[in-house]
This record gives C-alpha cells, structure tokens and sequence, in this order.
C-alpha cells in the first residue's frame, strides 16, 4: 500500500469510527445465502477480511461484481461488538473499514477495533 494509500485508508477508518459512533450502525454486504462479504487478505497470509462500511450508500456501491448479489444490511453497533467482533477475533478473522471503490483499506484485528469503538463510545 502506498504512502497516500494508507493516509487515505486510515482517514476512512477514523471516518467508520466516528460515523458509527454517532449512528449505532454498521453496514455490511450480505447474500441471499446468508454469507457476508469477504476477501483474502492483502497483507496477512491466510487470513480472511469481513469488509464493513458506516453509511447505507458506501455498502451499496461495493455491491458489483463478484459481490453483486449482495445486499447492504444493517448490524446494531452493540451486536457488532459484543458478538460479530468477538467471534472475529475467535476465528482469526480481520475487519476491513470503509474500504474505497478499489477495495483498498485498512485490515484490522477485531480487538483492536472493539477498543477504538468503545473509546470513542464513551468520549475518552
């Protein structure tokens, strides 16, 4: 990832944080089957990225390609912590946050995210 990449994929992280803190939502891409949008991850071997986006529309616009029959779906902040990032994390999966057009952003751990989350939820 280069240098303005990164910068750019860290301002949409801090963007995720505020925005769902404020909102009480996350927004994930998830199939008719049930599956949620996911990728391999571009910097960890063998690791698996659940993407995720603060707002509706940035869900939506990732719904094209191979993940065109996906649909955005709202998940209530509160599950997202307690049930969706403790299981990330239990499985060795990572959080992708308001990835852009290119599907290019930052990989998370969950548990990391969950402290950024209640950081900010609480005004520390």
């Amino acid at each position: 990832m280069t240098l303005q990449n990164r910068a750019e994929s860290q301002a949409n992280h801090r963007r995720f944080v505020h925005r769902v803190k404020v909102s009480h939502q996350v927004w994930g891409l998830r199939s008719q089957e049930g599956g949620w949008a996911s990728c391999p991850s571009n910097d960890h071997d063998g690791k698996t990225i659940i993407c995720f986006w603060s707002d509706r529309a940035y869900a939506a616009r990732h719904a094209k390609e191979a993940w065109a029959h996906y649909e955005p779906t709202p998940i209530e902040l509160e599950t997202f912590i307690n049930r969706w990032l403790t299981g990330m994390d239990q499985e060795g999966t990572l959080v992708g946050t308001n990835w852009d057009a290119n599907l290019c952003g930052l990989e998370i751990e969950p548990r990391l995210l969950v402290k950024e989350l209640v950081r900010d939820k609480e005004g520390k």
